[in-house]
């Protein structure tokens, strides 16, 4: 039986060592290989590459820093009174004074705190509360979906203002109780938004899957469904946050949302209209921190839309 041969194959002189093959023009080609990035990694580098939600989320970043440590810092105390009444802005008091001599960029600050605490508890509740309402409703479908929408549909006809002006009125001007009213009735909005991205997936291969391995109905709606409409649902927390600044400040303006001795941004823009031809200062700055932070957080949530959109192509600058 012969026996077997091998074959040793010696590269050409000059021919590129390594495995590396040459190229049309006679050059070695190289191999480059990228490292594999996460779907947590794309996200955030698509948001980084917006350059206004980034600009946005710096700004609120200070504005956030400047209302908790600068409050805590600050020379003058919320509610604190100086003997300088109604005096203009100035190196003493950078936006001034009321009629009774506080320091309106003491109270400003602590409107900012007030505004931004109801805000953030409007938007765990809502969102919370409406994800998994819309996911239940959209996942079971049926009777199910019908009777838990109508629910949802009863909420959206409510006069939104009136109802949460008639029940911080008659419960008490406290931030927290204003935040729960106004999260009470929008949690419906986020409800259909989860509905129907819940609709669209339920259908899908890996929730087949998931059925089949034996999955229970919580996991699969925890686990698979909520987590695969975070997009849609993060980017309506972040519009909740702006609508319930400037719902506060609507309710506030008219009487039935924080009251004396606390204040907020609302509150303080209510507060100075009257002085608006006399002590302007008063009301411009307060008001100039409701718009900056509604628009900031308006430009994340343009940004954190675009960077989990997973059809983006280009990131808007």
């Amino acid at each position: 039986m012969p026996e077997p041969t091998t074959t040793t194959t010696t590269p050409a002189p000059g021919a590129p060592a390594g495995g590396a093959q040459p190229g049309p023009s006679g050059r070695a080609e190289r191999e480059f290989t990228v490292a594999e990035r996460s779907q947590f990694q794309l996200v955030l580098r698509r948001f980084l590459q917006h350059r206004l939600a980034m600009v946005s989320l710096v700004v609120l970043v200070l504005l956030v820093l400047l209302a908790y440590v600068g409050g805590a810092l600050w020379k003058y105390k919320f509610g604190e009174y100086t003997p300088d009444e109604s005096e203009p802005p100035s190196w003493e008091h950078p936006f001034g004074t009321d009629s009774a001599g506080r320091d309106q960029f003491a109270q400003v600050l602590r409107g900012t705190q007030i505004s931004l605490q109801i805000a953030v508890l409007v938007a765990l509740f809502a969102t919370v509360v409406g994800t998994i309402w819309g996911a239940v409703a959209g996942y079971f479908g049926g009777l199910v979906d019908t009777l838990m929408m109508r629910v949802s549909d009863l909420i959206l006809t409510l006069p939104l203002i009136a109802v949460a002006a008639m029940l911080g009125h008659n419960f008490g001007g406290t931030w927290w109780l204003i935040a729960l009213v106004i999260a009470g009735l929008y949690w419906a909005y986020v409800s259909r938004v989860a509905r129907g991205v819940v609709l669209s997936l339920r259908e899908k291969e890996f929730i087949e899957a998931a059925r089949a391995l034996g999955s229970s109905d919580v996991r699969i709606i925890l686990r698979h469904l909520v987590p695969n409409a975070l997009g849609a649902i993060i980017v309506n927390a972040t519009i909740l946050i702006a609508v319930a600044i400037l719902l506060e400040t609507a309710l506030s303006y008219l009487g039935f949302g924080v009251t004396a001795p606390d204040t907020s941004l609302g509150l303080l823009v209510s507060e100075a209209q009257t002085a608006l031809s006399t002590r302007p200062w008063l009301f411009y700055f307060p008001g100039l921190f409701i718009i900056l932070i509604a628009l900031c957080i308006n430009f994340i949530g343009d940004g954190l839309r675009d960077a989990l959109d997973p059809q983006q192509t280009k990131v808007r600058r």
